[in-house]
């Protein structure tokens, strides 16, 4: 099962990339926390932590799904995005548009993310480029819609993902991570790093 427009490019960051990322995200999480969001209507916290760098962030809270210009917690700017993200972005996204949001996930041993879509943007256009950084991950991609068929695939430290075109809409997730996997965090886990243009140029 293939989805047009779904890429991985493995190992995108090598090992002294991953760590200069790494160190980059400790700036980023000094000035703005990874925090514990809730699922709109249920207040549910989710299993994962999340943090945000780039002019807008996706948050979630009992309001439903949005962007926003400040920490839902500190009430604070983001911060701007590493260099780094913005050069993957530049190298691997094929948009002429800068990206305005990086959702930075940070996955412990027994997180996890269902099915969704990325949809929350105005322009569908530009594709989501994702980062991954520690330990490996099962992800699962389908089609655009919930129902189609599914697969899935390993997500190692360094590697890339790139949901442009057809599947842009795709619903995917995060069945497990595999603990123990990467050596990158000093804390084991997963970060995965989400570049998106949020508003249309």
């Amino acid at each position: 099962m293939a989805v047009d427009g779904f890429r991985i490019v493995p190992g995108y960051l090598d090992r002294a990339a991953q760590s200069a990322m790494r160190e980059a995200l400790q700036d980023v999480f000094a000035r703005a926390p990874l925090y514990t969001p809730r699922m709109p209507n249920t207040g549910r916290p989710m299993s994962v932590r999340m943090s945000n760098c780039g002019p807008l962030g996706w948050v979630t809270d009992e309001r439903g799904y949005r962007y926003q210009a400040t920490h839902p917690e500190t009430g604070e700017p983001w911060p701007a995005m590493p260099q780094a993200l913005l050069d993957a972005w530049r190298a691997l996204a094929g948009y002429d548009g800068a990206p305005e949001s990086c959702l930075i996930n940070f996955y412990g041993p027994d997180a996890k993310m269902g099915l969704h879509q990325d949809r929350d943007e105005q322009d569908f256009d530009a594709p989501v480029v994702s980062l991954s950084l520690g330990d490996t991950c099962l992800f699962r991609i389908g089609g655009t819609k919930r129902s189609d068929p599914t697969r899935s695939v390993r997500l190692a430290s360094g590697d890339a993902v790139v949901l442009g075109g057809a599947a842009r809409l795709a619903f995917h997730g995060v069945d497990r991570i595999m603990p123990g996997t990467s050596t990158l965090l000093p804390e084991g886990g997963r970060i995965n790093l989400t570049v998106r243009r949020v508003t249309r140029p």
